[in-house]
């Protein structure tokens, strides 16, 4: 009977010679896994990214896209569709903090650098503004790009366990359509499967912290609530309300999902006293108190409890086997970092994968992976966690003797006297810390990497800060720091940026026009993955002199980047002789890639020096049907 059947259309797997059925498994397809397929795919690896889910987030989630997270996306070529999906930069603006949405404002926060003060930080610093961009929005373009890009979507498929050795890594999933166990075997295998990671319990990765220390319930509802923000646009709202005040944070939220309809209401709980009264009559209620108008009908779409963890992974893999996202750092939104970071391991992770599978690096590459994302996953967890603690001072003025210590407090807050002063005074300082959650340009973009991936400029002592390390970005070209934006101007006569001109899955040999010595060297290296671009030749010049203010090197030195914008390696010194900067380039690239030199005699057939393997055609095979009857 089978022999009946027509070949298949499509034959997303085959066993290539060495066995293996794809080159790279990602398991979660999450803003990390999305954002790593579709770099895979794009860099022309054969990728299989899986799910168990039927599609894609159910609920907002994570929402915040920072600076550094949209470049990430313009570099995939997604910039203007995401920009198009999200609440834009100038409507996440005026974070109040206020007694309902219709009741009486304490203080406003300018944030997302939207305010007088920032706004000039935040454009000088990156080619792309802040988007608010609800998970389950994101989540699809993602998944479109790998998917038109050659990547194997598999919804409904659960990752079970894995085998790995020296060569790859067999891993067993089955369909949940039909309950069917099958394996494949690829070289390595990404775990982005969330908090609850499966693989990172497998391979026993050491974590850090605790979970479950807090809860918070968060109503999902429709309502239009126009009249109370189109004056003031913002996408939080912090209600201080005795009804609301549980917990570290101690307010309520209502948070703006598609402004201005449709909404989360959020509140915390004592976890001691059990799970929360979620009924329609409680919740409806307590919605009504948040927004301050007993009229309102709104339409409760879901209702959910989620819980505050602080907790990071001190080792991110094992062999062929990487992990990243929520698997290995598990905190709360506060300061927005949480798929932003996910997405930043993702695209630390997924060239260096790239190259590993092609023959462009050696095993050492990928052992700098966890040497340069523990640190940031350290780091965001724990301010994740201390920008909740930072609300306390905003309720100093609370008169806890009273039965309503809002309405009580609010009465001293606005006192003449002495004492309504210093509470005052206080309010304000309170509100000024919390600057380093809403506009936290240097949590956001000044991650410095230390790993055998970055080789150290001995010219120069240790970087230095002169201002908050956590507010301001500092931009630089020292080796381990993104590589600064500025603008330049194409060969349409339109701008473009530094970030626009590397990237995109290459190694970047990046000097000026005095630096023809590097480009003739990294001519004679001949190597697929490595550009050269020359700041000041046509489609790159630099009328505005914003890069010749920033570069920090002569015009006649040189920076390496890396595929993921991170500056690997610089020469801090005019090199005008093809010889010494080719012994400088070919030591820097062998450090950074964890290549061997080139073989010291020059190979007779292509008349030029070998260097390492070449690139291999891996894209995925597709049966084309006979059509000769059609």
């Amino acid at each position: 009977m089978n022999d009946l059947l027509p070949a298949p259309m499509f034959e997303p797997f085959h066993r290539d010679p060495n066995g293996f059925d794809t080159d790279v498994i990602v398991v979660g397809l999450g803003p990390a896994g999305g954002v790593a397929a579709t770099a895979l795919a794009s860099y022309g690896v054969r990728v299989h990214a899986v799910t168990a889910f039927p599609w894609v987030a159910n609920s907002p989630r994570a929402h915040i896209t920072n600076q550094r997270a949209v470049e990430v996306l313009r570099d995939l070529g997604l910039e203007d569709e995401a920009r198009s999906q999200a609440t834009p930069w100038d409507q996440m603006g005026d974070t109040l903090f206020t007694t309902s949405l219709a009741g009486e404002e304490i203080v406003r926060l300018q944030t997302w650098g939207t305010g007088d003060l920032r706004f000039g930080d935040y454009l000088k610093g990156s080619p792309c503004t802040m988007l608010d961009l609800p998970q389950p929005r994101m989540e699809p373009i993602l998944i479109n790009a790998a998917a038109s890009r050659g990547a194997v979507i598999s919804f409904n498929t659960e990752y079970l366990d894995h085998v790995q050795d020296e060569d790859g890594v067999t891993v067993r999933l089955r369909d949940s359509r039909t309950g069917e166990v099958f394996t494949q075997r690829a070289r390595y295998l990404l775990g982005f499967d969330g908090a609850r990671s499966r693989i990172v319990e497998q391979l026993d990765l050491p974590l850090e912290g605790e979970v479950a220390r807090a809860g918070t319930a968060y109503i999902r509802f429709r309502a239009n609530l126009t009249r109370y923000v189109e004056h003031r646009p913002s996408i939080l709202y912090w209600i201080f309300n005795s009804k609301a005040g549980f917990g570290e944070i101690g307010m309520g939220l209502l948070r703006a999902i598609r402004p201005w309809e449709e909404w989360i209401a959020g509140w915390g709980f004592d976890m001691a006293a059990g799970e929360p009264d979620l009924s329609d009559e409680k919740v409806i209620a307590q919605i009504r108190t948040l927004v301050g108008d007993p009229s309102i009908e709104p339409e409760v779409i879901s209702k959910s409890l989620w819980y505050v963890n602080q907790q990071h992974a001190t080792q991110y893999s094992q062999g062929r086997v990487l992990c990243g996202g929520d698997a290995v750092h598990r905190h709360p939104p506060s300061s927005g970092l949480g798929s932003n970071t996910s997405m930043q391991d993702a695209f630390n992770l997924a060239w260096k994968v790239a190259f590993a599978v092609k023959g462009y690096a050696g095993p050492g590459l990928l052992e700098s992976y966890s040497e340069e994302r523990v640190p940031v996953g350290q780091q965001i967890v724990a301010r994740a966690n201390q920008s909740r603690k930072d609300y306390a001072g905003l309720r100093e003025w609370f008169d806890r003797n009273s039965e309503d210590p809002v309405t009580a407090g609010l009465a001293e807050l606005k006192a003449a006297t002495p004492e309504g002063v210093a509470l005052r005074e206080r309010l304000y300082e309170a509100l000024e810390l919390k600057n380093t959650e809403f506009n936290a340009h240097g949590v956001e973009l000044n991650q410095r990497y230390a790993s055998s991936a970055v080789l150290p400029d001995e010219s120069v002592g240790e970087e230095e800060w002169p201002r908050h390390r956590e507010l301001y970005l500092q931009a630089s070209t020292r080796p381990g720091a993104k590589l600064p934006h500025a603008w330049l101007v194409g060969p349409d006569g339109r701008r473009i940026s530094t970030l626009d001109v590397t990237g995109k899955g290459q190694m970047t040999l990046l000097t000026g026009i005095g630096g023809a010595a590097w480009k003739h060297a990294a001519d004679k290296l001949d190597l697929p993955f490595l550009r050269t671009v020359l700041i000041g030749e046509p489609g790159t010049i630099d009328p505005y002199g914003y890069w010749e203010r920033i570069r920090q090197i002569p015009e006649a030195g040189a920076l390496l980047v890396r595929p993921d914008g991170y500056i690997a390696w610089r020469h801090n010194a005019e090199v005008w002789d093809t010889d010494e900067a080719l012994q400088f380039l070919e030591t820097a690239l062998c450090r950074v890639l964890d290549r061997p030199n080139r073989p010291a005699e020059s190979d007779s057939a292509a008349g030029r020096h070998e260097y390492s393997t070449r690139s291999v055609d891996i894209t995925v095979p597709m049966h084309i049907p006979d059509t000769a009857d059609a």
